[in-house]
């Protein structure tokens, strides 16, 4: 019985349409290391080793797949037995750049898959004695327009990060470290349905301010801004990502009003994704808003990236590009606001295009959510009920936070069991 996410006939048309795309690009062949692009064309899982294993895809010609005698069994419990292509094993001593010339016979210019390292790649170039180029602009052509099967599993991925969103509060609190909530994330975002972890970043007061902290033994502090930013491969190898940013206590209100733009700003990135906008257009609608509220220059990363079997792959949603967004399209949408030696905050959902706009995939409460401590269960203060099972009135004991703006805040309250 297959183990493959997707039914046969799926790769059987990424495989063909792989080769139609690199006809119409001009390559005599493709070459496709270990990686996403060969996840994605083959259901073919695994890191680039020093023994050679690509797929060759030759327009006009059968697919072959170059793969070591010891890897033999692994491959052919993918797309690439099932389907019943050409598999040419080898064992040491013999020359597998022997096999991809085989498989390509005479050739001008061929793609290389840009996962290929040059330790192959080289001598793959020697071998063939032909013109060696980036094959990615045919690659991800195929991977940007997700099909109906993979925005299910997108959808299955984003709904299970939801759910592990819904449960930092528990674990976030004054007087633990960074890495200890990083280690309970990480475990429920297991439970909630992934199969890996690919990264977890708890970013607590100063380190919030780093784009791409991840996580330290910084013990967290009352008052902290605390960004977390999560993701992980559901069974299919599709990604989830996406981040909130948390209070912990009552944040100051300078924090509150510039998080509250970032949510704005987020939202008008959101409401311009359509078929025909380019992405720089996309990325300049939050831009614009954090630039008009004076917090421009704390704006310095591009707005979102593809996702896939890649967490980051293609369109890049970034000044300057002027790709045409099209139905089916899936990225992130994160603008972020970061102030060096204080805090910094992000707010992160993926989003699909549709025919008209878009899906939001992510739908867990975008505004900054402080976790407060005290008497009860978590519990929402947006009026729809408790939580668990507060003991006192969700108005009791917020002190100054009662009296922040309602798009600005959402209120938690941890009971002192939690601690």
């Amino acid at each position: 019985m297959s183990t493959l996410p997707f039914a046969t006939s799926v790769y059987a048309a990424r495989l063909n349409r792989a080769a139609d795309l690199a006809a119409d690009a001009g390559f005599d062949g493709i070459i496709i290391g270990p990686g996403a692009d060969l996840q994605y064309l083959a259901g073919v899982e695994g890191d680039t080793i020093e023994r050679l294993t690509a797929l060759i895809i030759s327009p006009g010609r059968p697919a072959t797949m170059v793969v070591p005698h010891m890897e033999l069994a692994k491959v052919r419990d993918t797309a690439i037995g099932e389907l019943g292509l050409t598999i040419a094993d080898w064992v040491d001593g013999e020359n597998p750049y022997d096999l991809v010339a085989a498989a390509l016979e005479s050739v001008s210019r061929v793609g290389v898959s840009d996962a290929l390292p040059a330790l192959h790649v080289i001598p793959i170039g020697e071998r063939l004695g032909a013109r060696l180029e980036l094959a990615t602009p045919v690659l991800r052509e195929g991977r940007m327009i997700k099909d109906d099967a993979e925005i299910t599993e997108l959808r299955r991925a984003g709904a299970a990060i939801d759910a592990v969103h819904r449960r930092v509060p528990e674990w976030l609190r004054a007087g633990r470290t960074e890495r200890e909530v990083a280690a309970d994330i990480a475990q429920a975002i297991v439970a909630a349905g992934h199969r890996t972890v690919e990264f977890v970043i708890v970013g607590s007061g100063p380190n919030g301010a780093d784009p791409h902290h991840e996580v330290s033994d910084r013990v967290i502090e009352d008052g902290d801004i605390v960004v977390v930013d999560i993701g992980g491969a559901v069974p299919s190898g599709y990604n989830s990502d996406s981040t909130r940013t948390y209070a912990v206590g009552t944040p100051h209100l300078e924090a509150s009003d510039r998080i509250a733009t970032l949510v704005r700003a987020q939202q008008a990135s959101v409401d311009a994704v359509r078929p025909g906008a380019t992405a720089s257009e996309v990325d300049a609608a939050a831009r614009q808003v954090l630039a008009d509220a004076g917090l421009g220059d704390a704006f310095v990363h591009r707005t979102g990236h593809g996702i896939g079997v890649s967490v980051h792959e293609e369109p890049y949603i970034a000044p300057g590009n002027d790709l045409v967004l099209r139905e089916g399209m899936a990225f992130s949408i994160e603008p972020g606001i970061y102030f060096a030696g204080e805090w910094g905050a992000r707010i992160e959902d993926i989003v699909v295009v549709t025919a008209d706009g878009c899906e939001r995939l992510n739908v867990v409460e975008h505004r900054l959510t402080a976790v407060l401590r005290g008497g009860g269960d978590i519990y929402d203060d947006r009026g729809g009920g408790a939580v668990g099972a507060p003991t006192r009135e969700p108005d009791a004991g917020r002190g100054k936070s009662a009296d922040l703006k309602g798009d600005a805040l959402e209120l938690w309250s941890l009971g002192d069991s939690n601690s």
